[in-house]
């Protein structure tokens, strides 16, 4: 009798230490199959042609006669509106900026040997989405020179202001590429792909094709994602 018990005890055991080592292996199949994983990242980019403009027109003139100089920055004033709505710029676009004035006397520095007094300067904006137009008028710049109006800086900044409707369909171009990197390094591995593990919201970026050509954009958007992988 027993001798019996002790088999029957001898065999419990067994199967415990069998059932015991069977959930520890399971265990740590389930612990690698849960690190394994792959973290890859997804490009996309588009080249697009800047959507809006901002050109600021800077002039001055400078004497001291301070009631003629306000006449003549009225009249330069007037010149660069004319020549503005001359290339199709509407007027509810531009901006006419108040005058300001430099009294070279009132300052406590400098050389009091001074050609001139006064210096009156004013900036005429314009804000559009009819890109081509501006670049039009850029470039024919010297007809204002030729009409005696002494431009300043001007340069104007571009901008892709439908953006905020191009990122969905970037940020899915991006996760795709990502997927397609994610696929051939599980081939390689001899894995299959699983389900997205993490991923972010993907860096946007907006920049200047180059130097020579502001109106042309580059957008681009880098993400990055994690694969779980299965054998």
């Amino acid at each position: 009798m027993k001798e019996k018990n002790h088999i029957i005890a001898a065999a419990i055991v067994a199967a415990s230490i069998f059932c015991l080592g069977w959930f520890v292996k399971a265990g740590i199949d389930n612990f690698v199959d849960k690190d394994r994983h792959v973290t890859v990242k997804g490009l996309a980019e588009r080249e697009v042609p800047a959507d809006k403009v901002t050109w600021s027109i800077g002039t001055k003139v400078t004497g001291n006669d301070l009631p003629m100089l306000y006449e003549n920055i009225n009249q330069q004033t007037k010149k660069i509106k004319q020549f503005l709505l001359k290339y199709g710029l509407p007027e509810k676009e531009i901006t006419v900026n108040p005058p300001s004035i430099t009294d070279l006397e009132a300052r406590e520095w400098g050389d009091n040997q001074k050609a001139f007094r006064y210096i009156v300067n004013t900036t005429i904006t314009v804000a559009t989405n009819k890109v081509a137009e501006v670049n039009k008028a850029i470039s024919s710049q010297a007809e204002l020179l030729k009409q005696g109006v002494a431009l300043g800086e001007n340069y104007p900044q571009y901008e892709y202001a439908s953006f905020q409707q191009m990122k969905p369909e970037m940020m899915a171009e991006a996760i795709k590429n990502a997927q397609k990197t994610a696929a051939q390094f599980a081939e390689a591995s001899e894995c299959d792909l699983g389900k997205i593990v993490t991923a972010d919201q993907g860096q946007f970026s907006i920049d200047n094709r180059d130097d020579n050509t502001p109106y042309i954009k580059k957008l681009r958007v880098v993400t990055t994602v994690t694969y779980s992988l299965k054998d």
